[in-house]
């Protein structure tokens, strides 16, 4: 028995690092709105190209640069927290025509 709460102590533990890590990972990826947009902007000279709601009343918005190719997708929170959750290179701006009605696409 003392073998089988000294594994079930460890894996709490190891739990309990892992959900601070998790929070300290969100806390250093996240900010109010205006100050995550504005080093989007100065930093890399991305600006923002399209946006839409997603789950919990949460703003998705994907920020890019068409000089420097970098991207940015960011989700804002109803309470004005702005987290980061993609980044990358090579963005392109498409306009794709959407298929015929009743076509499978």
């Amino acid at each position: 028995m003392t073998r089988m709460m000294n594994v079930m102590t460890a894996g709490v533990l190891a739990l309990a690092a892992m959900t601070n890590a998790a929070q300290a990972q969100q806390a250093r990826n996240c900010g109010p709105r205006d100050i995550v947009v504005n080093r989007l902007a100065e930093g890399y000279g991305e600006t923002r190209q399209s946006m839409g709601l997603g789950a919990n009343n949460s703003v998705i918005e994907v920020f890019a640069s068409d000089d420097s190719g970098t991207w940015t997708i960011t989700v804002t929170t109803p309470n004005g927290l702005t987290c980061l959750v993609a980044s990358g290179q090579a963005y392109e701006t498409l306009a794709e025509a959407l298929p015929a009605k009743g076509s499978d696409a």
